[in-house]
Order: C-alpha cells, then sequence, then structure tokens
C-alpha cells in the first residue's frame, strides 16, 4: 500500500474536536498524524536499508545497532542493553556473536570488575561505518525534490529531531 493509498486519518467534526476552541487543535493533530504516518511509511516500509545492511553485513539488524551504539564510544553491557532496549542476557548473545567475529571487544571495567565494557575493534569500526553509509543513503525520491523543497524539510526535519551528531 502506498502512502496516497493509506486512509486519511478521521478528523472530527467541526467544532468537536474536544479543545474547546475553533476546531484547528483537531485538524493540526490530524494534519500531523498522517504527516506522521507518511513519514513512518517511506522511512520503515518503502525506502527501509533494514535488509540491504543486514545482506551487506551478515549480521542481525540487533547487531547493526549495537555496532552504531558502540561507534559513538565504549558502553557497559548493562548501558548498551538499555540502549539497544533488550535484557541482559539476550544483550550478551549479542556481543559474543559480535566478539567471536573481531568487532568489539569487552573488558573488565578498570573502576568496577564485577562490569564488562564493551568497544569496537578497528574491524568493528569499519563495519559501523559502512552501516552508516548504507543506512544514510537517501532514497532517490528524496534525492529528486527541487532543492526549495528539499531545504524546507531539511529545516523541518532538524526542528524536530535536532542534529543527531550533537547526541552523545
Amino acid at each position: 500500500m502506498t502512502t496516497d493509498q493509506l486512509p486519511d486519518a478521521p478528523t472530527a467534526p467541526a467544532g468537536g474536536d474536544g479543545t474547546g476552541g475553533d476546531g484547528t487543535g483537531g485538524e493540526a493533530a490530524a494534519a500531523a498524524e498522517r504527516v506522521w504516518r507518511r513519514m513512518r511509511t517511506m522511512v520503515l516500509d518503502r525506502h527501509s536499508r533494514r535488509r540491504e545492511v543486514c545482506e551487506t553485513l551478515d549480521l542481525s539488524f540487533i547487531r547493526v545497532k549495537a555496532l552504531l551504539r558502540l561507534s559513538r564510544g565504549p558502553s557497559t553491557m548493562h548501558e548498551l542493553a538499555v540502549s539497544l532496549a533488550t535484557d541482559r542476557p539476550y544483550t550478551t548473545i549479542v556481543v559474543d556473536e559480535l566478539e567471536r567475529r573481531q568487532l568489539v571487544l569487552r573488558t573488565v571495567d578498570p573502576d568496577d570488575r564485577r562490569r564488562r565494557v564493551v568497544e569496537l575493534t578497528d574491524a568493528g569500526r569499519d563495519t559501523a561505518h559502512r552501516a552508516e553509509r548504507i543506512l544514510n543513503d537517501p532514497p532517490e525520491a528524496l534525492l529528486q525534490l527541487p532543492p526549495a523543497d528539499l531545504a524546507t524539510l531539511d529545516r523541518i526535519t532538524d526542528t524536530l529531531a535536532g542534529d543527531p551528531d550533537a547526541t552523545a
């Protein structure tokens, strides 16, 4: 199903949007829902790079996510589990596989010998960079936008997401 085929979100009847105002709150919420649905469709359904990155790197997507997280710096196993939204045993399985492939190194935390710290090896850094290149490759539809539209979209997405490179 394409974005154009998706049904529009139901809108509240005029004056019945529950805002007690002139109805613009409901219209804005409905528009935001449509925009969000279209963005999800574009990124997750039409132009998802997950399969490509997994096939290219011969890794599951959770392992790719772990490499990308670790590309920002070393992490304890607990921090990695939280950032991946996985439980500790599963995170251990993920790290075991990455370690077996020599993409990560797991060491004892010098400040707390009960904790393990995971960091990328040189091969892991290279693999994470390859993953970033694949995942950040814009779809043709985006490249075909007129420069003014692309600049507007750039400004809007910067406002919505902020600079991803500024976050830790």
